[in-house]
């Protein structure tokens, strides 16, 4: 299973550095140009996001998480670190079933 990518400089060269390739993307079109490119990739298992490129994208990419199987999307961080105006998964799930987990 291969392993894809997509964030700022520097995440795309940690991964680099880890055996993982991957492409640097700074706005909307280049965004939307590589998830293209990217999902027409064969062999390809997941694909790390920086969430903030996939908020650029953000309903190309729900659109495809919630149609497709493979290949996983899987948003990750930033250098900046964690949005904290964002939900954790923890915090969507009770609010979704209104029960603590």
């Amino acid at each position: 299973m291969q392993y894809f990518v997509m964030g700022s400089d520097d995440v795309v060269l940690g991964f680099h550095l880890a055996g993982v390739e991957g492409a640097v993307v700074h706005d909307e079109a280049s965004a939307r140009e590589t998830f293209q490119r990217v999902l027409a990739m064969k062999g390809l298992g997941i694909v790390l996001m920086e969430d903030t490129i996939a908020d650029l994208i953000r309903e190309e990419v729900d659109a495809y998480i919630f149609s497709h199987q493979f290949p996983l999307i899987c948003e990750i961080p930033g250098t900046q670190g964690r949005d904290p105006n964002r939900q954790s998964l923890h915090d969507l799930a009770v609010q979704a079933m209104g029960i603590k987990i």
